[in-house]
């Protein structure tokens, strides 16, 4: 099927063949009710999914009886007399729980769609017609989260078309034919956990009912209950049910509505009648009215930002996943990456909403079944991936999406009470390497990864962001403050002075999830050790930022002096013998120089503690250990790491180097649907499995490389342009300080500037060596031409 080089731009995924199974599908969402939908000409498939159906339960994980000060200081007396042997068994001994009902996240099931064959009763067309040359056509616009597939020949094309609803909380689907009578199918359900029924409810309806139950992660008896029901209307022709499944026959359209509610954190039963409800009243309201909610839900948010990074005319015609062939070829395509972005932003609004029950987990609302049957589970991992998903959330202008995080870190806070009383002896809170929808935040289950424990602390710094991009007052007393000042009180007690240095220092802990030699290859290879330059620069920026915050609100006195004393003992950041940055306290020998994660670099990007203007030495370090990465052969090449290359660039103003690894990500770790994944092999992954961070981390990384802000007021405009990108526009960008930019350029240079302000401050635009300063008030625009001179103002 042919298609208007002009329809799609930077807001369309389309294909012109059947989605083959889940990676091929593409993904609908409104911010708790999920699908993937596999379209075909024939058949349709809805992988269904819902973001609080989890396997588990809420228990005592057996942090009782571990740990303490006493043997916490057992462990550091070891660590630091460099018995790395000693300290580990120790550690394993007294601060490894065993694994229980942690669960994992999964799939409710499959709504299977079997639409008449050419010469069926209510089919479109003659039995002789060959399939495979009629038009097909399958899209999702992203503009207004609307998936639409058609088929088949000119007076008879089938057209389907549907949305997931934030409005009225439904999933939506209409189908309807050009030819009258030529919609006909039958429906029905398959469960994807042991335990789910499917029954009809008169002649119009199903009802479903499931438990999310497993026995890789649990003992497959617990888990959260789930009910559904799908209501089907028509217009013409007769519907019926036979052996369980709706059937239409010689329709004009069809309607059909499926709602879906479980127990999780219900405290009675109504949770049961919700769908019944829920798709009454979208059956009463009508398809019409339901997708003009959702547009107006919906379509305001979306059109925050625009984005235009130019196009080729060859790659605009082609499908999404020939267009990334084209990519992988060497072929220019601009406004792909334009795509990528837009993309990312609607994947956040439709996994994350303001009201969404819990936050973007490790494949955001949506499940393809693999991490879930392995040892990876699919949750809360809190070293880069949960946080990665709400990397660009604040800059793309979607800023209420980290509701959910932060009413989840709220949740988590409270729960890390007692791991930091159980464990470490200690006030405050804690949480370590991953965390559940049960309040798990007791360290994993094996000393070279589970003792990360920062954890907690790393995720807890996106309330930092959030009130850095929209300082609310409110929020930094009320919800940020309170979380922050409790981890803050942890820190300062659990952590100890450095025998040799004089230096405050964490440990036992790792530098997620990487191994090091403590001096050569024979002395072995181990990951706990005091002081990873990980965790101090995250305590750097809670302490630093805890005290700017209690400064502001007038209290805490006696802490604020706790804090100014502690900062002065922090380790600073240290140049290794080969010029790269130290991931460690102690210049060790990486183990895995190959290794996919760069938690240390968190001081480079999103942290602004390494900067090429205030400390070029170690910007020029940060980048020593980026080469070095990538010069490995066998460098662990998955989607958060090509990601996390390109924010690094990025932030050191190496835009076509920035283009370079997101370009990678696009062809080499994403699915023909966009979404990315990382690679079997890896990290113990038995087969590509979809993670969506990196579909986060590559949005981040395009807008870092348009537009880069810090805390003290800075603004760099075009920071990063490639020189594939000489032309362009992008508005509606945030920066912090509550400011918006629209950006236009052309030959590589930039035309004008605009920046809203929405609070008063004082802002310093950038562009390359050129420097303004803005004094704003709040509610005024501010324009600017290329050479940094304002040219009007307005209210």
């Amino acid at each position: 099927m042919k298609v208007n080089a002009a329809e799609h731009g930077a807001t369309k995924l389309w294909y012109d063949k059947s989605a083959a199974g889940w990676s091929e599908g593409l993904p609908v969402g409104n911010g708790r009710l999920g699908a993937v939908v596999m379209a075909a000409p024939e058949r349709e498939v809805w992988n269904l999914t819902e973001s609080t159906y989890w396997s588990g339960q809420a228990e005592e994980v057996g942090a009782a009886g571990l740990g303490g000060k006493a043997a916490l200081a057992a462990i550091r007396e070891r660590l630091f007399a460099g018995d790395y042997a000693g300290g580990d068994q120790l550690a394993k001994q007294t601060l490894q729980p065993p694994k229980r009902n942690f669960g994992t996240y999964l799939a409710i099931g499959e709504v299977v769609i079997e639409f008449a064959a050419p010469g069926e009763p209510g089919g479109s067309g003659s039995a002789n017609e060959d399939e495979a040359c009629l038009p097909f056509r399958r899209e999702l616009d992203l503009s207004n989260a609307l998936l639409t597939t058609t088929s088949g020949p000119p007076g008879a094309t089938r057209v389907r078309e549907l949305f997931a609803s934030h409005a009225d909380d439904v999933l939506v689907s209409r189908i309807w034919s050009e030819g009258a009578g030529g919609v006909s199918f039958t429906l029905g359900l398959t469960g994807l956990t042991p335990e789910f029924e499917v029954s009809a409810s008169g002649m119009t309806a199903l009802e479903f009912g499931g438990r999310a139950t497993e026995t890789v992660h649990s003992d497959g008896a617990c888990g959260v209950r789930c009910r559904g029901r799908i209501e089907l209307d028509t217009r013409g022709g007769s519907h019926y049910v036979q052996n369980g499944r709706l059937v239409v026959r010689g329709a004009d359209e069809a309607y059909i509505y499926l709602t879906v509610a479980t127990n999780y954190r219900s405290e009675s039963k109504s949770w049961e009648l919700a769908p019944r409800l829920q798709a009454s009243l979208a059956l009463a309201k009508g398809y019409d009215q339901l997708k003009a909610d959702h547009l107006a839900d919906y379509a305001p948010l979306f059109q925050r930002v625009s984005i235009e990074l130019g196009s080729s005319e060859e790659a605009a015609k082609l499908p999404t996943d020939q267009r990334i062939r084209w990519l992988r070829q060497g072929h220019s395509d601009p406004q792909l990456f334009a795509l990528f972005l837009q993309y990312g932003r609607y994947l956040t609004l439709a996994g994350s909403r303001e009201d969404s029950p819990l936050p973007l987990h490790l494949q955001g609302i949506w499940n393809d079944g693999e991490a879930c049957r392995m040892g990876w589970s699919c949750d809360y991992h809190l070293d880069v991936n949960t946080e990665m998903n709400y990397y660009p959330t604040e800059a793309v202008h979607l800023g209420e999406s980290q509701q959910p995080l932060m009413r989840y870190l709220e949740d988590l806070a409270r729960a890390g009470q007692k791991t930091a009383r159980e464990v470490y002896g200690s006030p405050g809170w804690v949480a370590h390497v991953f965390s559940n929808v049960w309040g798990f935040t007791d360290p994993g289950w094996d000393t070279s990864w589970g003792l990360n424990v920062t954890g907690g602390l790393w995720l807890a710094m996106q309330m930092i962001e959030h009130y850095r991009y929209g300082p609310d007052r409110e929020f930094l007393e009320k919800r940020a403050y309170p979380v922050l000042r409790e981890a803050a009180l942890f820190f300062l007690d659990y952590m100890t002075v450095h025998p040799q240095y004089g230096w405050l220092v964490t440990g036992p802990s790792n530098s997620p999830e990487n191994h090091f030699y403590p001096g050569h290859p024979e002395d072995g290879v181990w990951q706990l050790t005091m002081g990873p330059t990980m965790d101090q620069a995250l305590v750097r920026e809670l302490f630093t930022f805890c005290l700017e915050a209690a400064e502001l609100l007038e209290k805490d006195v006696e802490l604020r002096e706790r804090l100014m004393s502690a900062i002065s003992l922090l380790p600073p950041l240290q140049i290794g013998k080969k010029g790269q940055l130290q991931e460690w306290l102690e210049d060790y020998e990486e183990a895995q120089p190959e290794h996919r994660h760069l938690s240390h670099l968190f001081t480079l990007y999103p942290a602004h503690q390494i900067t090429p203007e205030e400390t070029p030495e170690l910007a020029a370090a940060a980048r020593v250990t980026l080469e070095n990465r990538l010069q490995q052969d066998e460098l662990e090449d998955i989607e958060f790491t090509a990601a996390l290359f390109g924010l690094f660039f990025a932030r050191l103003y190496d835009g076509d180097r920035a283009l370079k690894h997101i370009s990678h990500l696009i062809e080499e770790l994403c699915f023909d649907n966009l979404l990315s994944y990382s690679k079997a092999g890896i990290a113990g992954a038995e087969t590509n499995i979809f993670v969506i961070d990196g579909n986060f981390g590559g949005t981040a990384a395009i807008a870092e490389m348009l537009l880069q802000s810090r805390p003290d007021g800075q603004i760099r405009l075009l920071p990063a342009l490639p020189t594939a990108w000489p032309s362009g526009r992008v508005t509606g960008l945030r920066a912090k300080g509550n400011a918006e930019v629209d950006l236009a350029w052309e030959a590589g240079r930039l035309n004008t500037a605009v920046v809203r302000t929405h609070s008063p401050g004082t802002f310093i635009l950038s562009l390359g060596e050129q420097r303004v300063t803005l004094e704003a008030e709040a509610g005024r625009e501010y324009r600017f031409d290329g050479a940094l001179t304002l040219r009007n103002e307005s209210l």
